[in-house]
């Protein structure tokens, strides 16, 4: 028995490794979708996103959850705003990768742990420890040296940051897996994507299903089919790894994907990376650090907590990885995927 579960473990950490691995590379895919403009690329993705997970939720035959949503309109409310947030949020980050600034992506997803620890004291009143404030702080004095470096506020790692913790915090409470979140949304989004599509076309602006030599051919029509899929296959991946392994393990193998996305930006399309952002990029990193060793500090503590408990008990159960935090420090409640 305990073989089996430390095989699952495995297996979880293995599927939490590809997850976001397959995250952490995106930057390499999007540009082989030009010359569609993004507007185009994001249209397609939404569409043959839905069609996607139409497939695999037949293949599963999970539908059972559809109906007792259809009846909760504040929790379908919530997302159609989730929809629309995760909309910005891939539409800036097809932009910006393929306009060269990987780099400022990865900050965006970087950042991303600090301004959900501020969504919960703003939006959800949550009390910080003292180590959390630190990272805020460090966060924030990052931000401010990252400005001074770009000669402006870094807006494209800002709205990746801010739309994808609206996104995670709607996600909270909606409360549906991966692949339910992503059929609910991409069903929400498929009749505008769909007729900002026949626009396209009409306009003369599309590039589906059209062959230009020189420019662009079927090969690009199946690229854009398979957007796709590499949309709904990470979310597959992520779901399987988050009911393995704890959120602490989870909550580290998030950095993976901005570190990819980073080191794609500096070594494979070099992007210029001057000594004032080097020190943002450090300071933001330094506020992670914290998180992390925060995080991991709470997980030791409630463990003995929890043992000093049963032994005081004589219950003589032995004490288990429970998901007391991931490493941002978020409670024990479902993780959003890190949708790309």
């Amino acid at each position: 028995m305990a073989e089996t579960a430390q095989q699952e473990a495995g297996r979880g950490l293995w599927y939490g490794l590809a997850a976001y691995g397959m995250w952490g590379l995106f930057p390499l895919f999007w540009p082989l979708l030009e010359p569609g403009a993004a507007d185009d690329i994001l249209a397609n993705r939404m569409v043959w996103s839905l069609v996607a997970v139409v497939l695999l939720l037949l293949a599963q035959r999970h539908w059972s959850w559809i109906r007792p949503l259809l009846r909760q309109p504040r929790r379908l409310a919530m997302l159609g705003g989730a929809a629309a947030v995760i909309s910005v949020n891939w539409g800036v980050y097809i932009w910006a990768v393929n306009a060269g600034h990987v780099v400022e992506t990865s900050l965006g997803y970087f950042i991303n742990p600090l301004v959900t620890i501020a969504f919960g004291v703003l939006v959800l009143k949550e009390r910080l420890r003292v180590a959390q404030w630190a990272a805020v702080g460090i966060g924030a004095l990052a931000v401010a040296v990252l400005a001074i470096g770009y000669g402006r506020l870094p807006w494209i790692a800002l709205t990746l940051a801010l739309s994808f913790a609206t996104y995670g915090l709607l996600k909270k409470k909606v409360g549906l897996s991966g692949l339910e979140s992503l059929a609910a949304e991409s069903a929400f989004m498929f009749p505008f994507a769909l007729g900002y599509l026949v626009y396209l076309e009409i306009s003369g602006r599309g590039t589906f299903g059209h062959t230009v030599p020189g420019s662009y051919g079927w090969g690009h029509s199946g690229l854009l089919l398979l957007s796709g899929v590499i949309t709904a296959i990470p979310l597959l991946c992520f779901g399987a790894a988050a009911v393995r392994v704890p959120l602490t393990v989870l909550g580290l193998l998030q950095y993976l994907a901005p570190v990819f996305q980073f080191l794609i930006g500096v070594a494979v399309f070099h992007e210029s990376m001057p000594p004032a952002r080097w020190a943002g990029f450090s300071l933001v990193w330094a506020a992670l650090a914290v998180l992390t060793w925060d995080a991991l500090r709470r997980v030791r503590a409630d463990r003995v907590a929890r043992a000093a408990a049963l032994a005081r008990s004589g219950a003589g159960t032995p004490v288990t990885d429970a998901p007391v935090a991931d490493a941002a420090g978020v409670e024990p409640t479902p993780a959003p995927a890190a949708t790309r």
